[in-house]
């Protein structure tokens, strides 16, 4: 993928302006935090919700809470009450949500299943998909071999022909991919800028169904966001790699494209993505430890570029302060050891 740079800076104001108008001309602002529940929520979490949170009150806008427990067997019982009570904790809010329901309601992917089984069946139709029998061995063997790369899944596997009812029979035993067409993705990031990508290049025929049944977090998300009407996807930076397999999806299932903002990533010390592993830095742990949720919100802001200086305030007084403008160039920012001691 490739970032903005002096030679595609119009090409990118094209496509921002492009944007706006149609927001402009359809329905309101509609943004979303959505959450797997597989782990407590962690200051990176917090930093992503906070900023899809001030992008949907600026403009006077909706804001969704939706839980991607689509990969059941990683969901651990009662992390999604906890995580709704570490962003209620945090002074974040949402005018739809498994809570409280809504008008695009369940807002639990392992309750939408019949809608990502639909989106498959229309690709189906198009004749856009192929099953796919090779185990992650059989593929990690594929990678050994000179320039081979598990990452990509090179467009020689796909069969040549397919035997009349292999959809029904892929139910059992095999994965169902996309036939990865060629053709340059672009998309405008309201944080990154313009970006550009060739998914057969990059990703390869990818999977929208694996082995065991389970949906693929590509083709949920895109069926979630076209049903909910979402009109700008904020999460953080280390997802920005999906888009443009997810704008292909868009595409060819008929769909609008909304925005895209991939916020800065959150770093432990070591310089090192946020985990579960970083369990003093989850928002449970610093709650515990006395850290007030003001200050944690004024010292994301600072570091987001947001504040001259650290200061408590609430997300709803950050919101004056909020400007996607003042983020860009920052594609991280590093979080001291001893945080809660800094934050008390």
């Amino acid at each position: 993928m490739t970032s903005e740079n002096p030679g595609i800076v119009s090409a990118g104001s094209i496509l921002q302006t492009q944007f706006m108008k149609e927001i402009s001309q359809s329905n309101r602002y509609h943004g979303r935090f959505a959450p797997s529940p597989t782990g407590h929520l962690h200051v990176g979490s917090a930093c992503t919700a906070l900023v899809a949170w001030c992008a949907a009150r600026q403009a006077d806008g909706l804001f969704t809470l939706r839980i991607e427990d689509l990969d059941t067997p990683r969901t651990m019982p009662g992390m999604k009450e906890s995580q709704m009570n570490d962003l209620r904790w945090l002074g974040l809010d949402w005018d739809a949500g498994p809570d409280i329901g809504g008008r695009h309601e369940p807002y639990l992917q392992s309750l939408r299943q019949k809608g990502y089984q639909s989106a498959l069946d229309k690709l189906y139709h198009q004749k856009m998909l192929f099953p796919c029998r090779l185990s992650r061995r059989d593929l990690q063997t594929l990678a050994s071999a000179p320039h081979g790369d598990v990452a990509v899944y090179p467009r020689s596997l796909r069969p040549t022909g397919l035997e009349p009812g292999w959809y029904e029979k892929a139910k059992i035993n095999a994965s169902i991919r996309l036939k990865v067409p060629s053709h340059r993705i672009q998309f405008f990031d309201q944080i990154c800028g313009l970006q550009e990508e060739v998914v057969a290049a990059t990703a390869g025929d990818y999977v929208l169904r694996r082995r065991d049944g389970v949906f693929s977090y590509q083709l949920a998300v895109v069926v979630d966001d076209l049903h909910m009407e979402i009109t700008e996807v904020v999460r953080g930076q280390d997802l920005l790699s999906s888009t443009a397999r997810q704008l292909l999806l868009i595409d060819l299932l008929g769909g609008t494209r909304p925005s895209y903002a991939h916020s800065p990533l959150v770093l432990n010390a070591k310089g090192e993505k946020l985990s579960k592993r970083d369990a003093p830095l989850s928002l449970a742990a610093l709650r515990e430890a006395g850290v007030s949720s003001q200050y944690l919100v004024g010292y994301l802001a600072w570091a987001l570029g947001l504040l001259p200086d650290v200061r408590p305030l609430t997300p709803g007084e950050l919101v004056k302060y909020f400007d996607w403008f003042r983020m860009k160039g920052i594609p991280s920012f590093v979080l001291p050891e001893n945080l809660a001691e800094v934050l008390t």
